[in-house]
């Protein structure tokens, strides 16, 4: 296997500058995805027909929908930080 696939250069080690951007990236990758998703159960939930102006119900059902979006992702985070801090993750 090269060095991609075995995760390492010489002796096995992995730069950490390599690593602190290969993070980065995936973290950016997943936050684009999360805003990706967000966006088509939003415009699916809340835009009846397309125009040039939102009408007040429409912008109300966006900020709803993102403020819940918001509040369960951060319910669910809290959710797994808790577990993981009295060792029920495995």
């Amino acid at each position: 296997m090269d060095s991609f696939g075995s995760g390492g250069g010489a002796g096995g080690q992995v730069d950490p500058q390599m690593q602190h951007f290969i993070e980065a990236e995936s973290q950016k990758q997943r936050f684009q995805q999360l805003v990706h998703g967000l966006t088509d159960t939003c415009w699916e939930k809340c835009m009846d027909r397309p125009s040039t102006k939102l009408d007040g119900r429409t912008e109300t059902c966006f900020v709803n929908c993102v403020e819940r979006f918001i509040d369960t992702s951060n319910f669910v985070l809290n959710r797994l930080q808790n577990k993981a801090g009295t060792g029920e993750l495995h």
